[in-house]
């Protein structure tokens, strides 16, 4: 779903009025890979909010809410690994919105897919 945001630019929403948050560099994200991450109660409202990101399953499903959710740059490059996104970004189930808003930015996921 697209929508103007309020530079005038079209914007990919990833839920009504609310744009999807693209990181401006995949270089910038720079969080784990490994170990058990718990993502804060406004990225994640089920009371299990721990992800170990050695369990693939798990990893996926924290990168889906974390794309989803976000609404500041520092959460993307806090819980989200770059290199690691390119890796999953076939895998990850989402919106179609958030989808092409970071393949627009960033073509390399968009040849990973």
């Amino acid at each position: 779903m697209r929508g103007e945001s309020e530079h005038g630019r079209v914007a990919y929403l990833a839920r009504p009025h609310r744009p999807a948050l693209v990181a401006r560099t995949l270089e910038e994200l720079r969080g784990p890979v490994h170990g058990t991450v718990e993502l804060p109660q406004r990225l994640m409202w089920n009371p299990q909010r721990r992800f170990d990101l050695d369990n693939r399953d798990l990893l996926l499903w924290m990168y889906e809410n974390v794309l989803r959710e976000a609404i500041r740059h520092d959460e993307l490059r806090r819980f989200l690994n770059g290199r690691m996104l390119v890796r999953v970004w076939p895998d990850l189930n989402l919106p179609h919105a958030v989808r092409r808003a970071w393949e627009a930015r960033h073509p390399r996921l968009r040849a990973a897919g």
